[in-house]
């Protein structure tokens, strides 16, 4: 969820990572109302399902982003070096660094000040939790790992699980593209992808924590898109068959991921617990067909596409709205869920206001960076 810039859009690849941002946005949002839209005004006239799909699927939306992420790195480091085993060390974890670091560092800081201000969300909860303990593990990208041996972190904080999957990955995926002989590569790849759920199984689900956010799991989903980049690069249909058969792929994989965010019982009971593989493989279809014949703009998808061109500031910053909206909200109205589906729309847009003024500060530091080096 940290990559492309403005030059590489690809208007496909950004719906779709502002379709996983908003249900993070929205999942975060609906958990401390409960029942989100269900009791209030709006929640009579919509759909169980449809309700639930929208407020329940932060999670999976965050293995949407694992497998998109993976499919960018790689597309990338060939656009760049060629091949994969020619990748450039020190351009890599340059262009990384700059990427990452600067945004990273300001909402961090400002995570810090509103922890040691004592605003709640933002607290460690637990006595294992220290500030300088969220600070170090999300800096050193193992706060998954400090949340697996602590407990939960406090919910301002929480969503830097995945970003240090994420960095581990791509501080060894360079040195594995150098070492490894393409087939063994591949191979590597192939059993890490497939191994999604049962890497998944060696941790008792006892331990909830450690359980959603191991790393290796989630670096299964990043295989699965580091796989698609590399077909894609070897497959690229240019006849009129070949388009048609991007489109069944595409309305596929749009089908995959539509099935495990609305009926995610029926693949629970009827298809083995396949959800993520199937979440997964959706993903990889939509990514295949939207890179082989990039999508043109659409006017009504523009501010999704926005959305996912901004999916890094929402995900590090969302919280800090989303926290205190909620906040707000229990003060005015206390548990009264009647009028919550308002709170909706304006956290949307303020996290959005948000976001774009956090990627100015994060390009004007990283410019400074790129000035300085």
């Amino acid at each position: 969820m940290t990559l492309t810039s403005p030059a590489s859009r690809n208007f496909g690849i950004d719906c779709l990572r502002g379709l996983a941002i908003l249900l993070v946005i929205v999942h975060h949002l609906a958990l401390p109302f409960r029942l989100p839209l269900g009791p209030s005004l709006l929640g009579e006239w919509l759909p169980k399902r449809l309700v639930d799909a929208i407020s329940f699927n932060g999670y999976e939306a965050v293995f949407i982003f694992f497998v998109i992420s993976g499919f960018l790195i790689t597309t990338r480091i060939i656009d760049h070096d060629g091949d994969l085993g020619c990748v450039n060390l020190r351009r890599f974890y340059a262009a990384r660094a700059l990427r990452i670091l600067p945004l990273l560092g300001v909402v961090l800081a400002l995570l810090t000040l509103l922890a040691l201000l004592g605003v709640p969300g933002f607290v460690p909860e637990t006595g294992q939790q220290t500030i300088g303990g969220l600070l170090g593990s999300a800096l050193t990208f193992t706060f998954n790992w400090y949340e697996g041996r602590t407990g939960w972190a406090p919910a301002g904080w929480d969503v830097l699980w995945s970003l240090s999957i994420e960095e581990v990955f791509y501080l060894g995926f360079p040195l594995l593209c150098l070492w490894l002989p393409r087939r063994l590569l591949v191979a590597l790849l192939l059993v890490w992808a497939l191994g999604l759920m049962p890497l998944r199984g060696l941790v008792p689900v006892s331990e909830e924590v450690w359980f959603e956010k191991a790393y290796l799991p989630g670096m299964a989903a990043i295989a699965w898109g580091v796989l698609a980049a590399m077909l894609a690069r070897r497959w690229r249909p240019r006849l009129r068959p070949g388009m048609r058969v991007l489109g069944a792929l595409g309305l596929a994989g749009a089908c995959c991921i539509v099935l495990v965010l609305g009926w995610p019982g029926l693949v629970h009971r009827h298809l083995f617990k396949s959800g993520l593989y199937i979440l997964c493989l959706g993903t990889c279809l939509m990514l295949l067909a939207f890179h082989a014949r990039p999508p043109a703009p659409r006017w009504g998808l523009r501010w999704l596409a926005r959305m996912g061109s901004l999916s890094y500031e929402l995900y590090l910053s969302h919280m800090l709205i989303v926290l205190a909206t909620v906040g707000l909200y229990r003060a005015l109205l206390g548990e009264v869920q009647t009028w919550t589906f308002t709170v909706y729309l304006p956290v949307l847009a303020c996290c959005h206001f948000l976001a774009l003024m956090l990627e100015r500060v994060a390009r004007r530091l990283t410019s400074r960076a790129g000035h300085g080096s």
